[in-house]
């Protein structure tokens, strides 16, 4: 049984979508594959500790946030393994709309829980950084670790593009209450009272509307417009190797006789030599056109008992995250504004950011920009507005105006992306660069105390 056995099977529905499944796994099997899925299943041992210490110890507020922040992270991979699991027998089609759905849930049960106790900044702040976390950090690394083996990695240029139209979309609804406000306040007649009830009925407006550009985003990327999202689409620029020996390959480490280790790419052309017996060192068996079908590693009733009580394990244990907030930033140590532009995107996006960069190193940086950008995408017109909608309903005064600097901050990002993207193929410095735009970031929110809202709850 493989280790990450997820990644291969993205790789295969990808390389192979019309293949059949193969039988069904025992249910020992099955549960043996959850095990070995990930070596993130080595921190579930923090899902009991920190309950433990949550009611034995409720007042040790930061030592409760680092043991729940340890234990939501195997918790999300093993969501994203389920949904995995599950999408290889719904078809192509499915399967896509199953990963949108499913693709944030940790980041969505965090925010309905922060938006229930009336944490509308943590809800705010967290939603921002996960779209920060996947524009730089995740998107970085990809290109930063694909530049490792590849001079230049090509991607869908089309299909990116209007990724990046989606997004800056939704940041215009982000920045257009803040200048509702700005615009409102140095007028004679300005009434704060009338003016926020104006704001919070803009963004029940604004939010509906975001979420149908999600559905229509959905209907062009699953039904109409699919064949831009595949890895053959010929609107793909073709990778390039470096010329002569490979960079990088001196940084790596030698055996003790002195000899470089053996590399997957021994020409340095960025054209990867495998093993002879068509297996990966970290894969096990890669997809190929001469498999008869795809083997499951869950049966569907293990599959589908794995998602609930994943989605119970982590909405107890977020709503233990949420409560030591408040005391892990009363002592002025760490603000709200770094946790939830920083930190808490980390729990939800850990299990992503591996499988991002392990495909991009493999050259499929389609799906490296998928988890990227696309779960982006889906925080800003899906997830966002739904959370507004759903405070809407509860009768919450969440809006759309966001802290004037995240507000910035994130609109700056979405134009430095848009610029790297543009050319339709990256490299290593393209990677630093965000990567290092991130680390400016959180020392930023570092020190930003951060605003008051004009809503509570």
């Amino acid at each position: 049984m493989p280790f990450f056995p997820t990644l291969r099977h993205a790789a295969t529905v990808m390389l192979s979508p019309e293949k059949p499944i193969g039988t069904a796994p025992s249910t020992w099997s099955s549960l043996r594959s959850i095990i070995l899925s990930s070596w993130f299943n080595v921190l579930l041992v923090f899902i009991p500790i920190s309950w433990a210490i949550n009611f034995a110890l409720p007042d040790q507020y930061t030592l409760i946030f680092i043991l729940t922040f340890l234990a939501i992270i195997p918790l999300a991979k093993l969501l994203a393994y389920a949904t995995d699991e599950l999408s290889i027998r719904v078809g192509q089609t499915l399967a896509g709309l199953l990963n949108a759905t499913l693709g944030n849930a940790v980041e969505l049960i965090v925010s309905i829980i922060a938006l229930v106790k009336c944490e509308l900044t943590i809800v705010q702040s967290s939603l921002v950084g996960s779209i920060l976390s996947n524009l730089l950090l995740v998107l970085g690394m990809c290109f930063f670790a694909g530049g490792m083996r590849f001079s230049e990695q090509g991607f869908g240029q089309s299909a990116v593009q209007l990724n990046s139209s989606l997004l800056t979309i939704s940041v215009i609804a982000v920045l257009l209450p803040g200048a509702f406000h700005m615009a409102l306040q140095g007028q004679a007649s300005y009434s704060e009272l009338s003016t926020d009830y104006d704001i919070l009925k803009t963004s029940h407006g604004v939010a509906i509307i975001l979420l149908f550009i999600y559905g229509s985003y959905l209907v062009f990327q699953l039904f109409s417009h699919k064949a831009l999202y595949d890895d053959n689409n010929p609107d793909i620029q073709q990778s390039r190797g470096y010329e002569g020996q490979n960079p990088w390959l001196r940084l790596r480490p030698r055996r003790r006789n002195g000899r470089p280790v053996q590399s997957s790419d021994p020409t340095g052309d960025g054209q990867a030599s495998g093993p002879a017996d068509g297996t990966d060192s970290e894969l096990g068996p890669l997809p190929t056109d001469a498999e008869s079908e795809i083997e499951p590693y869950m049966s569907v009733g293990v599959c589908l008992g794995l998602l609930v009580v994943v989605t119970v394990l982590v909405a107890v244990t977020a709503e233990f995250l949420v409560d030591s907030i408040n005391g892990l930033t009363a002592s002025g140590a760490i603000n709200k504004e770094f946790v939830g532009v920083i930190l808490l995107p980390i729990v939800g996006n850990a299990a992503e950011h591996v499988t991002a960069v392990t495909v991009s190193v493999k050259d499929k940086l389609t799906l490296s920009l998928g988890v990227a950008v696309g779960s982006s995408i889906q925080i800003a017109l899906f997830v966002i507005p739904f959370i507004v909608t759903l405070a809407w309903i509860m009768g919450k005064k969440l809006t759309l105006l966001f802290d004037p600097l995240e507000s910035v901050v994130l609109f700056l990002s979405v134009i430095t992306v848009n610029y790297v993207v543009q050319d339709g193929k990256s490299n290593w410095l393209e990677g630093m660069v965000l990567m290092c735009l991130y680390l400016i970031l959180a020392v930023t929110f570092w020190y930003y105390p951060g605003t008051d809202g004009i809503f509570t709850c």
